[in-house]
């Protein structure tokens, strides 16, 4: 048993405001299903990002300047759908790299790995699995070798002002020198096609949020009735915040065996799971030197939906 998952859980559930990280979202299935919102034509994110790096790898690598050869660290890296074009220039190019993609998913790097094998015959792999701090703290600092590292699909939006100030100077804490840093960041816009993009009319984020209560049943012995809990989220144009929940359909109890605990829900009370956080760049910018970066140049998509910020150390 997870006994951190299980703390959260706990304490999350006991809170007189429910919640529940969103960072508990990418078990197994609920990586398949964030697979199936990328490919939305709602999701702009995806697009958004794969045109960046599809069309402006060769000014990313100029900007970044390393000396070959270098390490292509991906934090989170998913099905690596968006990181293939980059890999793929870079190969094209005869460029010397190392890749280390890292998820918490085992299946998610599995699936990656025998792609990218497929599609790159030649590519220097070394994929990770767990949690990319352990395994930064464990091998980049421990390397001579330069490192890029990507955290990309606005990941840094999942976490609130503090927060992401907090992640990057964990990040900056955790590079070399001479490391960099390219984070995807999503740019604030039509509030319209925001909301769009997260309260989907096919019911995936839907699914994609349910599943966690899944995840903890499956855990936990847990008794969620899933068919009692429906899905809510909001845009807020000015803070640049979409919100998401759960919502508790009656008055019920709900029951973990393996952590003997009931938690009471009523009715229409909400379970906070996300906050998806959207960015001007005057914010990034600042975002960044609170972290103890320095921006070095933002790469925009056609329309400038989103970011890809190189960020120096």
């Amino acid at each position: 048993m997870d006994n951190t998952f299980a703390k959260e859980v706990i304490e999350g559930l006991s809170a007189r405001k429910k919640y529940l990280s969103s960072k508990y979202f990418y078990d197994d299935q609920g990586s398949r299903i964030f697979q199936e919102i990328m490919k939305m034509p709602e999701y702009y994110l995806t697009d958004s990002e794969f045109e960046i790096l599809s069309l402006q790898a060769a000014k990313i690598m100029e900007a970044v300047n390393f000396k070959e050869p270098f390490n292509i660290v991906e934090l989170g890296a998913g099905d690596g759908f968006k990181t293939f074009k980059l890999l793929e220039y870079l190969m094209a190019n005869k460029i010397d790299f190392y890749y280390v993609p890292i998820d918490i998913s085992e299946e998610a790097i599995h699936l990656l790995t025998d792609k990218l094998t497929k599609k790159l015959p030649g590519l220097s792999i070394h994929p990770r699995v767990g949690d990319y701090f352990d395994i930064l703290r464990r091998e980049n600092v421990q390397t001579s070798i330069p490192s890029l590292l990507l955290f990309l699909g606005s990941n840094i939006g999942n976490y609130s002002r503090e927060g992401a100030v907090d992640l990057l100077q964990l990040f900056h804490e955790n590079m070399k020198a001479q490391d960099a840093l390219l984070l995807g960041v999503d740019i604030k816009k039509n509030p319209v096609t925001i909301h769009k993009a997260y309260y989907d009319s096919y019911g995936i984020t839907r699914r994609f949020n349910i599943n966690l209560l899944l995840r903890i049943n499956r855990e936990f012995d847990g008794d969620f009735k899933v068919d009692d809990f429906d899905f809510y989220c909001h845009y807020n144009p000015v803070t640049g915040e979409v919100r998401s929940y759960l919502v508790s359909l009656r008055k019920q109890l709900v029951y973990l065996r393996k952590l003997d605990k009931t938690f009471e829900f009523g009715y229409n009370e909400l379970i906070y799971t996300e906050l998806s956080k959207k960015y001007d760049l005057q914010e990034i910018e600042a975002l960044a030197s609170d972290g103890g970066f320095k921006v070095g140049t933002h790469f925009l998509d056609c329309k400038h939906y989103f970011s890809d910020s190189l960020l120096i150390k």
